[in-house]
């Protein structure tokens, strides 16, 4: 397979882009936008605007749609990184990076990719704006949170999140409930319940699939404690998301 880059590729590159007087960002420019994302401040929505419509950004493909959501990726990248930087939740911030880029694959125009650019751009500066209003948890509750959202497939003891984060158990019940008005089992069903809820909208794992996925005992036991916590049965949230989204034109 022929290399994708090499030396006299790049070279060629470099001197196309000199005959052109085109170029790309420099980093200084290019990473402002990011940091102002990652301060909150409301600024970063314009100055991305801008940014991904100047014209420098990068040629990435000869057809013009693809070319802009390739920069869409990279800019969403960028984006999220600088939101964890900033202390946003890994997973969160990962997951808003997912369901911004199933929605750009749908898009049939520049224009339309580049709305949702800046709506991109303004959510992630919303949530970090409002970052310093979240309550700040201690090191081991943080730990045992990134460890649930990591192993949802599997099942998880309190004794054994406890021990990973080198506490005694009964304490670190305590503190965990303390800080975010849960328990840890509460926590952990909640989590599966939001992970199954994004399963259902956005996947096409059955009922049954994503019960095993995400280590529910049964599929009977999955229903009823997903329809406690949300008056749905899995197929009838489905549905009824299914068919909300197409009307919105998600």
């Amino acid at each position: 397979m022929e290399q994708a880059v090499n030396e006299k590729k790049l070279q060629y590159m470099e001197y196309l882009h000199q005959e052109t007087a085109s170029r790309h960002h420099t980093h200084t420019e290019d990473m402002y936008q990011y940091d102002l994302l990652r301060m909150g401040d409301p600024k970063a929505v314009e100055e991305g605007v801008k940014m991904f419509s100047s014209g420098l950004p990068g040629h990435i493909s000869d057809d013009p749609l693809r070319n802009y959501k390739y920069l869409f990726v990279a800019s969403i990248t960028l984006a999220s990184r600088s939101a964890i930087a900033g202390g946003m939740d890994a997973e969160r911030a990962y997951n808003i990076s997912d369901l911004y880029i199933l929605k750009m694959d749908t898009l049939q125009s520049i224009d339309e990719v580049k709305a949702l650019h800046a709506d991109m751009f303004a959510f992630y500066t919303k949530e970090m704006a409002a970052l310093d209003k979240v309550e700040v948890y201690s090191k081991p509750v943080v730990l045992c949170m990134d460890y649930i959202y990591n192993h949802l497939h599997e099942t998880l003891h309190v004794n054994d999140l406890a021990k990973r984060v080198g506490m005694n158990r009964s304490y670190f019940s305590m503190l965990f409930k303390k800080e975010t008005g849960q328990s840890i089992s509460d926590y952990i069903l909640s989590k599966r319940i939001e992970a199954a809820k994004n399963m259902l909208r956005f996947s096409n794992y059955s009922s049954a699939e994503i019960a095993a996925i995400l280590a529910f005992s049964s599929q009977s036991h999955f229903t009823r404690v997903f329809r406690a916590h949300t008056g749905y049965t899995p197929k009838k949230f489905r549905n009824a998301y299914f068919r909300a989204d197409r009307e919105r034109g998600k």
